[in-house]
C-alpha cells in the first residue's frame, strides 16, 4: 500500500529503519477489538475539586462523538469537556475525559452507543490537551505464521536498536492524501475551492496548514534516514532532551553522539514556522530550507500565518515492543509518547502501510 508523506510535500515511499528485514504479511483489524489503544494520563483525579475526571471506554467511535453525545446529555457547550487527546474510531479505546458541574454518582452512569463510563472521580482542574504520558497499544496482526513471528521479532529488536522514525503517519493527510497540499496553497494565498472552504473554518485552517507542515517533517526525517545520519548528529543540529525535553543546538558532535545513541536526546525535525527557536544552522538548515523551498512556501509566507507557528520534533523514538504468539496470529504491546504514530510500527513489521482509519497518535 502506497504511503504518505503529505501531498505536495510528498517525495516518494518514507524508507524504513529496517530496510534490510523482510517484511511479515499481515490482515489488519478484522475488528475493533484488533486494535486496542489505551491512554497513559499524566497524572490521575486527586479526588477533590470541581471538574471531574471521568474514563470512558469506547468501541468503533471518535472521541469527537462522544464529546458532542455527553455535551447534549449534560446540556453544556462541548468546550467545557475537557480532552487530553483524541482517539480513532476504527479500535476499543479508554481515554480520560474532564466534565464541569456533574457529581461523581451522576458521571458514572453516562452511556452511549459504542461507550460507557469505567470511572469517575473530583479533581481541581480541567483536563487540556497534551496532558497524557502516552497510549498504550495492543494490537493483533492475523494471519502471520510462525515464520512470520520469527521474522517480526528480529525486526523488534533491531527496532529497539536502532530506534523507531517518528513519522507523522497517513491519517495526517486525509483520505484522499490532499490535506497537505490544501495547507500549502492556503499558505500561499492560493484561490483554489479546498482551500476557500477551509478559510470559513479556522480550526480547519489550522488542521490542513499543520498537515502541511507535518509532510515536510516527514520528508525532512526521509532525507536523514536515507544519507544515514538520522542518529547521527551533525554540526548544527537542533537535539532535543527525551522524552520531551528541552532543545539544544549540537555544537560538538562527538560529545552528543553517545547521548543520541543511548536515547537520551534526539535529532530533531521541522514543523516549519515563523516562531520555532532554536533553529538549525548549517548542514542541516541547508537541508531543511531545500525541503521547505521546494513546495514554493517561503519564510514571508510562514510569518504572514497565524496558523504556522511552528514546532521541532523528535526524529527518532525508543521503542520497547513485545511480540507474542498467537493461534491466529501475533499480538503487539508496546507504548508510543503522545503524537506518535502506531502506522510506523506496524509499518516496519510489514513493510506496508495500514490503511489510515487504523492509526492512532493521541
Amino acid at each position: 500500500m502506497k504511503d504518505s508523506t503529505g501531498g505536495s510535500a510528498a517525495a516518494g515511499p518514507l524508507p524504513f529503519a529496517t530496510r534490510d528485514l523482510p517484511g511479515v504479511p499481515a490482515l489488519f483489524k478484522a475488528v475493533p477489538e484488533d486494535f486496542r489503544v489505551d491512554e497513559l494520563p499524566a497524572y490521575l483525579p486527586s479526588g477533590e475539586g470541581e471538574h471531574v475526571f471521568v474514563r470512558v471506554e469506547k468501541r468503533g467511535r471518535d472521541t469527537r462523538e462522544v464529546v458532542a453525545e455527553l455535551s447534549r446529555a449534560l446540556r453544556f457547550p462541548e468546550r467545557d469537556v475537557g480532552v487530553a487527546g483524541l482517539k480513532d474510531r476504527h479500535a476499543v479505546t479508554t481515554q480520560w475525559l474532564s466534565l464541569a458541574r456533574i457529581d461523581p454518582a451522576e458521571a458514572l452512569t453516562l452511556a452511549g452507543e459504542g461507550w460507557r463510563v469505567l470511572e469517575a472521580a473530583r479533581h481541581g482542574n480541567k483536563l487540556r490537551t497534551g496532558h497524557l504520558r502516552g497510549n498504550r497499544f495492543r494490537i493483533l496482526l492475523r494471519g502471520v505464521d510462525e515464520a512470520g513471528a520469527v521474522r517480526a521479532n528480529a525486526i523488534a529488536e533491531a527496532l529497539r536498536q536502532r530506534g523507531l522514525p517518528n513519522y507523522f503517519g497517513p491519517q495526517r493527510f486525509g483520505r484522499s492524501g490532499d490535506n497537505a497540499e490544501v495547507g500549502r496553497l492556503l499558505l500561499l494565498g492560493k484561490d483554489d475551492p479546498r482551500a476557500r472552504r477551509a478559510l470559513r473554518d479556522h480550526r480547519m485552517r489550522r488542521f490542513l496548514v499543520s498537515a502541511f507542515q507535518s509532510g515536510i517533517f516527514n520528508r525532512v526525517l526521509a532525507a536523514r534516514l536515507e544519507e544515514g545520519t538520522w542518529a547521527t548528529p551533525l554540526e548544527g543540529d537542533v537535539l532535543q532532551k527525551l522524552p520531551a525535553g528541552g532543545l539544544f543546538v549540537c555544537a560538538e558532535p562527538s560529545v552528543d553522539l553517545p547521548r543520541v545513541a543511548s536515547f537520551e536526546c534526539s535529532i530533531t525535525g521541522p514543523l516549519p514556522g515563523a516562531k520555532v527557536r532554536p533553529s538549525p544552522v548549517g548542514e542541516p538548515a541547508r537541508l531543511e530550507d531545500a525541503i521547505l523551498a521546494e513546495t514554493g512556501v517561503g519564510p514571508e509566507h510562514l510569518a504572514a500565518s497565524r496558523d504556522a507557528m511552528g514546532a521541532r520534533r523528535a526524529l527518532r523514538l525508543p521503542l520497547a515492543l513485545s511480540i507474542e504468539r498467537e493461534d491466529n496470529g501475533i499480538r503487539l504491546e508496546f507504548e508510543l509518547p503522545p503524537g506518535t504514530y502506531a502506522t510506523s510500527v506496524i509499518r516496519e513489521l510489514t513493510k506496508a502501510g495500514p490503511p489510515p482509519e487504523l492509526d492512532g497518535a493521541g
